[in-house]
């Protein structure tokens, strides 16, 4: 349950609502994101676009998930792990793509767009923050939003080292990065839903 001081109703429908929000913020940057960042001709931007989309179907699983019990909480959130781990390694396709055959990227809109990422992200982690000690299917949540900040701020520094060098090296260097940590998000969530679910059965067969 959310760590808000109410019922299980009030904090279920407390829960959908940040949900809610968390997916249309996400989906919105997810589209923004990814044209911007194929203007760009970023790995950067495209690799956290992706990430906002593997986010969005995140928080529509865990809507899915509230109020439903806990093994349909794991599934949600071990489904989500997939997902991540899937969008993660076609973004390291990407990268290589663009490492034999080319890329220009453009640091300003690089650094603008990861700021804009930025700003939305830090949002999504404050209307998530309360509901981290919540399921699993909210956990996974906040590892996801956690990890995007973090990702954002790469995007920024990749930004800023390719105006500096004049080299697309550090947007595929942070593209690299970014899938790395998706995928790892995704195996963690994974590993944690498998650990929800067995300890529920142990329970329920005691």
């Amino acid at each position: 349950m959310s760590d808000c001081g109410c019922g299980a109703e009030q904090a279920q429908e407390l829960e959908r609502r940040t949900l809610i929000w968390l997916l249309s913020i996400n989906a919105f940057m997810f589209v923004a994101e990814l044209v911007l960042g194929w203007l760009a001709q970023s790995t950067g931007l495209i690799a956290d676009s992706l990430d906002m989309l593997a986010d969005a179907s995140v928080y529509g699983l865990s809507l899915y998930a509230v109020g439903k019990g806990v093994l349909h909480q794991a599934k949600a959130a071990q489904i989500s792990g997939f997902l991540q781990i899937i969008l993660g390694l076609g973004v390291l396709l990407e990268v290589l793509r663009r490492l034999f055959f080319g890329s220009e990227p453009q640091s300003l809109l690089i650094i603008a767009v990861g700021a804009a990422a930025l700003v939305a992200n830090v949002v999504c982690l404050a209307l998530i923050s309360k509901h981290r000690e919540g399921g699993v299917h909210m956990r996974a949540s906040w590892i996801f939003s956690t990890n995007d900040v973090i990702a954002n701020l790469g995007v920024i520094v990749s930004g800023v080292l390719v105006a500096i060098m004049g080299s697309r090296f550090p947007d595929l260097i942070i593209g690299t990065i970014i899938s790395i940590i998706v995928v790892r998000g995704g195996i963690k969530i994974i590993q944690e839903a498998k650990q929800t679910r067995d300890s529920s059965k142990n329970v329920n067969n005691a």
